[in-house]
C-alpha cells in the first residue's frame, strides 16, 4: 500500500522522502486537503535486471565494412603536382 503525505509535509521533507521511495520502492501519494494530487514512484528498469557493462561482450559480429574511407586524394604524396607550383 502506498504511503500518504500532506503536501505541506512533502514540501518540508521532499529530498528525504524521494530517497526513501527510491530505497524502499514503496510509492508515495501526496495529498491536498485529503485528495490525492500526485503519486511518487521510483524509476525501475524495463521489468528486467539491469545489464552490467561488458556482459554482452562477444555476442556481436561484424559481417562487412561499416565505413569505407579513402583519404588518398587528401595527401600530397599521392597527388601529381603541376610543374608550375614547384
Amino acid at each position: 500500500m502506498a504511503k500518504e503525505m500532506l503536501i505541506s509535509s512533502f514540501k518540508a521533507h521532499c529530498i528525504a522522502e524521494l530517497k526513501k521511495v527510491q530505497r524502499t520502492g514503496q510509492p508515495l501519494i501526496v495529498t491536498l486537503r485529503g485528495k490525492p494530487i500526485a503519486r511518487v514512484e521510483a524509476i525501475r528498469g524495463a521489468g528486467g535486471p539491469t545489464v552490467k557493462l561488458g556482459s554482452k561482450r562477444g555476442n556481436a559480429s561484424i559481417k562487412r565494412d561499416l565505413v569505407k574511407v579513402d583519404f588518398s586524394k587528401d595527401w600530397d604524396l599521392n597527388r601529381v603536382i603541376p610543374s608550375a607550383h614547384r
